[in-house]
């Protein structure tokens, strides 16, 4: 026989050994006593963890349409915030119950209306087409319906700190007519529903159905990098770097659009820097010798063009030819380029001018011997045809006496040093710059055309990895054979390995030429900073601006803009290191400095 007294004594042992136990373990310290805050306190507005506030805010009401990325301001809000979505699913049968209920009444309302000889209400119309088209949908199965919960917690160190912060992001969404509402007396139900413990202790939710559901989709921001290329700047949405190789796209070309002092000339001196480190050569046209700091500090060359300077570019030279050039061609392209400089030279140019002025160029060629059927190659600088002998060779035609009194002012007269003479100049150095600040206002246009024709007949004659660059590109988009020259490179120097970039300020003059959108069509990449508004409208239709993309250009700082590549874009930022500051800046006041230091150190 069991004794019972005995029995009750081991139970009793062993409940006070479990209660020891459980004493034991409440006074060891685990990792949740670690990360936990010393107090919490709960208000009816917010909930205190710590030293800290928070506040959670959650949506009520939606307009009727949502577009894609409504959301993406929030999410990529520059404040220490947590974001729950919950979407709780609902039988599509009890919907349609729902709906069809709903729909007798909208419709019963509307004919008492009719009945009554009341003028149309257009809400009541409306929401028979939405309910119709919803009904539909979710019938064939393309649309469900959820009911979905999406809550904001903010945090802050001071109450007024919170309170700024929830109501920065109430004037976000409310701008947007997404009305919200603060967790009164549920500061610690919505800081928990934050939490990433998928739990939705709020329990505040919103019906809707997939479309505007999908609208809310976070993870909305574009990202451009790739393995290659150089680093063009910070991507705005989401701080990702936009890293890319121009010369992995179909063409290397880019054009960029900007106001003056929106940091254009900063950034494509950035991606210069950058392309040199990567042994691109770069030749560079600058006709406001911005340039020339950064050709000194890297050890390139300078290329000072105009009327005295002691420089020289003869129009009449060839390019070299290569295996698979056929001579003739050579001739003919080059003597079409002499006459589109001849037409920006002279003026208005009739067809029957044009024709003598044909013949007067090949003319000019064949009396130095230079024909299809001689070796061009082996022809030196010195024994190309001058301006000088197109001139004699017009005023020994008939009808070219006028032609040759026109030219005479760049033969004999004032511009008679600037192209009447053997070409000079070599391109032997990584970087070229081509200053054409002090040339005559009537000249520029006539010097860059010459300069780009000496670069086309350099990328022909030695092809290699090249960027050529013409800033203010909208000086010769103003002349229509200019802007036909500049288009014909901008197509074919892709066979020379060559990216074209073409800069400007003057956005309408651009692309309102018939050839502006050809170039920039032929463009892979286009970098848009800070617009004016009075070419807003013009770059909204070349670009398909949307209303966003438009209000950020208008309202983005100095080096901030759209870049894009292809199909995709992204808002950008360009940044540059301290050491590139000093090589690339733009800023005057800087500019002096640097200048200065210079002096003082080679007085030293």
């Amino acid at each position: 026989m069991l004794n019972p007294f005995k029995k009750n004594n081991s139970s009793k042992l062993a409940d006070e050994v479990l209660e020891s136990e459980r004493y034991y373990q409440e006074g060891v310290a685990k990792l949740n006593d670690l990360l936990a805050p010393a107090a919490i306190k709960v208000s009816p507005r917010y909930i205190r963890v710590g030293e800290t506030l928070a506040a959670t805010i959650f949506v009520i009401a939606y307009p009727r349409f949502l577009h894609s990325n409504w959301f993406s301001p929030i999410i990529n809000i520059d404040m220490p915030i947590d974001i729950s979505m919950f979407v709780h699913p609902i039988d599509t049968y009890d919907v349609l119950k729902d709906l069809k209920k709903n729909a007798t009444r909208v419709e019963s309302q509307i004919h008492i209306e009719q009945g009554k000889g009341l003028v149309r209400d257009p809400a009541l119309e409306t929401a028979m087409q939405d309910i119709d088209e919803l009904r539909d949908k979710l019938q064939q199965g393309t649309e469900k319906f959820f009911r979905f919960g999406l809550y904001v917690t903010a945090y802050g160190e001071t109450e007024k700190e919170l309170s700024d912060l929830t109501r920065s992001i109430e004037a976000i969404l409310e701008a947007q007519l997404v009305y919200v509402k603060p967790a009164v007396f549920k500061s610690e139900q919505g800081f928990n529903s934050c939490l990433p413990l998928a739990n939705d202790e709020l329990d505040v939710g919103t019906s809707m159905n997939s479309s505007p559901l999908s609208t809310t989709f976070p993870f909305v921001s574009s990202n451009l990098s790739s393995n290659t290329g150089i680093l063009y700047g910070i991507n705005r949405h989401n701080n990702s770097l936009v890293i890319f190789d121009r010369f992995g796209m179909e063409n290397a070309n880019m054009v960029i659009f900007a106001k003056s002092g929106a940091g254009k000339s900063y950034s494509i001196k950035l991606e210069v820097l950058r392309s040199m480190m990567l042994g691109v050569d770069v030749i560079i046209i600058d006709p406001e010798n911005e340039y020339k700091h950064l050709a000194e500090t890297v050890g390139g060359t300078f290329v000072k063009i105009s009327i005295n300077s002691d420089n020289h570019l003869n129009p009449f030279d060839l390019p070299h030819v290569q295996e698979d050039d056929d001579p003739q061609d050579i001739i003919r392209n080059n003597v079409a380029s002499l006459l589109g400089l001849l037409h920006i030279m002279l003026g208005n140019i009739t067809p029957e001018e044009d024709s003598i002025l044909d013949r007067a160029v090949r003319e000019t060629y064949e009396v130095r011997d230079i024909t299809p059927e001689a070796n061009l190659n082996a022809i030196p600088k010195d024994s190309f045809p001058t301006m000088s002998d197109l001139y004699q060779i017009l005023r020994s035609m008939d009808g070219g006496e006028n032609l040759a009194i026109r030219l005479e002012k760049y033969t004999e007269g004032v511009f008679s040093g600037f192209m009447n003479n053997t070409t000079s100049i070599k391109i032997d150095n990584q970087l070229t710059v081509f200053n054409i600040r002090d040339m005559e206002e009537e000249l520029r246009p006539v010097a860059m055309y010459m300069v780009m024709q000496f670069i086309w007949n350099e990328m022909r004659s030695n092809m290699k990895r090249r960027l050529v660059l013409v800033d203010e590109a909208w000086v010769m988009m103003k002349y229509e054979d200019a802007a036909s020259f500049m288009f014909g490179i901008a197509k074919r120097c892709r066979k020379y390995y060559t990216g074209l970039t073409t800069i400007t300020q003057d956005v309408n003059d651009f692309l309102t030429s018939r050839y502006g959108k050809a170039i920039v069509t032929n463009s892979s990449i286009q970098l848009l900073l800070k617009q004016s508004p009075a070419s807003m409208d013009v770059i909204s239709e070349t670009f398909y601006l949307t209303d966003q993309e438009r209000f950020l250009l208008l309202e983005s700082g100095v080096g901030e803009g759209i870049f894009f590549a292809g199909t995709k874009h992204v808002a950008i930022k360009v940044v540059a290191s301290y050491s590139e500051d000093q090589i690339i800046t733009t800023d005057p006041a800087q500019l002096l400095k640097i200048e200065e230091a210079k002096r003082e150190f080679k007085e030293e």
